[in-house]
């Protein structure tokens, strides 16, 4: 299965309208883990973090295993078009990135601890693609919610990007900034992978290890 979409963002002027608010439902609890769905804040004591790493059926099946994570959804971010609708999205006229919202308990699992797997399970050398995946909607982004997360953001990237450099592979393309908008995805999308289990899963990575001590 090969997704191809525009490999250009496009001037903001020329991005879509979009919607006025969302305009469909969704579920009230997560389907795999016993939390909401919709949260506009983290319970206390919990963080938000968002990431992007192709498509974000795997990408979120990926974090919702990952112990210590409380709840996650999937939505549509860094782009200028409110509300868009997943065919949008896929227009390449939005300029959003396929997104996963993760909501964690910083006593088991850091933010740390997912920037490292996230940079582990897909290839951030691969700019507006992600293995079969081309498009800008597929693009690697962290996007981070506090101070403290974008100084870890912004050090993880740096070593991995020498332990990269060190084994003759490319520069990381990961787009790093503060958290813009996050719109949530049709409810077809929000865990799609425990709803079809041999759905498809594309994620390249690059093989290479977080470097050990860092």
């Amino acid at each position: 299965m090969f997704h191809r979409r525009p490999v250009e963002l496009v001037p903001d002027e020329r991005t879509l309208p979009g919607h006025t608010e969302r305009w469909f439902p969704l579920a009230e609890h997560h389907r795999v883990l016993d939390a909401p769905l919709v949260t506009d804040e983290a319970p206390e004591g919990y963080e938000v973090a968002y990431f992007g790493l192709g498509c974000f059926w795997g990408a979120e099946e990926m974090f919702w295993q990952t112990p210590g994570v409380w709840s996650t959804s999937v939505g549509y971010q860094g782009g200028t078009t409110p509300h868009p609708s997943y065919e949008e999205v896929c227009s390449g006229q939005t300029n959003h990135t396929e997104a996963v919202r993760v909501v964690f308990d910083p006593s088991t699992v850091s933010y740390a601890d997912l920037v490292k797997r996230f940079f582990e399970v897909h290839d951030p050398t691969q700019g507006m693609r992600q293995g079969n995946d081309v498009g800008t909607q597929y693009r690697s982004a962290l996007y981070y919610t506090s101070p403290e997360q974008e100084a870890v953001a912004r050090d993880l990237t740096d070593r991995y990007a020498a332990e990269l450099a060190r084994r003759g592979l490319g520069e990381i393309t990961t787009e790093i900034r503060e958290a813009p908008t996050y719109y949530y995805a049709e409810q077809d999308h929000q865990q799609y992978l425990d709803r079809v289990p041999h759905g498809y899963r594309c994620h390249a990575n690059t093989g290479v290890p977080f470097p050990t001590g860092a």
